[in-house]
């Protein structure tokens, strides 16, 4: 940053981080932001079908112009800084991104930034970035053994994002445990100026109403992000948007591989994409399409080791489902699956194959597979929103 002279109090930083749904948080985030008229940077991973869908301004992707005018100038000052073996440091993949972030909101005049955290966490490059608003979804075991030992644990390390700059924490509902250890982290963090506040979707006027948040388990992260552009505006002396550009904004949000609805080009049938990785969530994708459809014809399912395959399993007892492999080596595939279940390769889904499974299939698992199911369908994945 000192390289790029990024001045980082210019632009107030909002960050997401949580063990599931910080992407939609942070959309949601972005465009309660950008509906106010506040010109928004939205940083968001991985990416699904593109590059440029991980840094946004107002709801649209980077163009491949600005991608690359990002990556050189990237590139430049990593050149200038002292070999990685002098200061034993080590920026992430996730960390580049939100660096281009600022770099965009930098050099477009935005006025704010949404980041989403990468896993999250004192060691996250969130944190040296200093957000002003923590946005904390749902804490769970994700990351066990990595960020934790118990989910008490990751989430104390989830909430040390924050530090000296942060003047609100905005959570969802957590259990007393979660909550405990969050408030720890945050009395260590911000010197114990910053205290938790709690965002329950299910109060009466949470907003946006039902009629207006995502779909499935999605819909709390969506109140958790409106609630969270709130307080930022409330920091950044600005107004709110009024009510009717506010709810045709978020109305006109799409969450590409959150219960996303597509057509497979070229048949008549349709695909449901998500990106549910264990059983409550996989239970909640199937009856979504449940209800849209009246029926699921065949399950997509990729599912790594890590994940909670045992429980997708339970959910998807008496549904037609092909087990899915993704080639990248750091994922392994050995839990044993049901006999019944068939199997295929991730670059053998295609519309073609899709469409042989029937006319109402729904492709669920990790993001490196959705990403693929919806490339396979030629999915819109570049404008998630528009200002109204």
């Amino acid at each position: 940053m000192r390289e790029l002279e990024l001045d980082r109090h210019k632009v107030p930083v909002l960050g997401v981080v949580g063990s599931k749904g910080k992407g939609t948080a942070a959309t949601y985030a972005a465009a309660a932001l950008a509906a106010s008229g506040t010109g928004t940077v939205l940083v968001t991973g991985p990416s699904l079908r593109s590059y440029r869908e991980r840094v946004r301004r107002d709801g649209s992707s980077i163009t491949e112009q600005e991608l690359a005018g990002l990556a050189s100038a990237l590139e430049e000052a990593r050149r200038s800084l002292a070999p990685v073996s002098e200061f034993d440091g080590y920026l992430a993949p996730s960390g580049m991104f939100l660096i281009a972030g600022l770099l965009h909101a930098r050099d477009t005049g935005a006025q704010v930034c949404v980041l989403e955290a990468g896993m999250g966490g004192h060691r996250d490059e969130l944190r040296l970035i200093g957000p002003e608003v923590v946005a904390l979804g749902k804490v769970f075991g994700e990351h066990l053994g990595v960020l934790g030992g118990t989910v008490p644990e990751i989430a104390r390390e989830k909430a040390r994002v924050a530090g000296a700059h942060t003047r609100n924490l905005v959570s969802l509902p957590q259990t007393p445990e979660v909550e405990e250890a969050v408030g720890s982290a945050l009395t260590e963090a911000t010197g114990d100026v910053v205290r938790a506040e709690t965002v329950d979707p299910g109060s009466e006027g949470a907003w946006p109403p039902p009629d207006l948040r995502p779909p499935g388990l999605s819909a709390a992260s969506g109140v958790l992000g409106v609630a969270a552009a709130e307080r930022m505006l409330g920091l950044m002396g600005r107004e709110s948007a009024p009510a009717d550009r506010l709810a045709r904004v978020l109305g006109g949000v799409r969450l590409p591989a959150r219960l996303s609805r597509h057509a497979v080009p070229g048949h008549s049938g349709e695909i449901i994409v998500d990106s549910a990785i264990n059983g409550e969530g996989v239970a909640a994708a199937l009856a979504h399409a449940r209800e849209l459809w009246g029926g699921v014809d065949h399950v997509l399912l990729c599912l790594p080791d890590h994940k909670d395959v045992d429980g997708a399993e339970a959910a998807l007892t008496g549904v037609p489902v092909t087990a899915v492999r993704l080639p990248e080596a750091h994922l392994r595939f050995d839990h044993a699956l049901p006999d019944h279940w068939a199997r295929t390769d991730a670059d053998r889904v295609t519309p073609e194959t899709v469409s042989a499974l029937g006319e109402r299939v729904l492709a669920l698992g990790t993001v490196y597979f959705t990403g693929r199911a919806l490339e396979a369908v030629e999915a819109a994945t570049d404008t998630l929103f528009e200002q109204g």
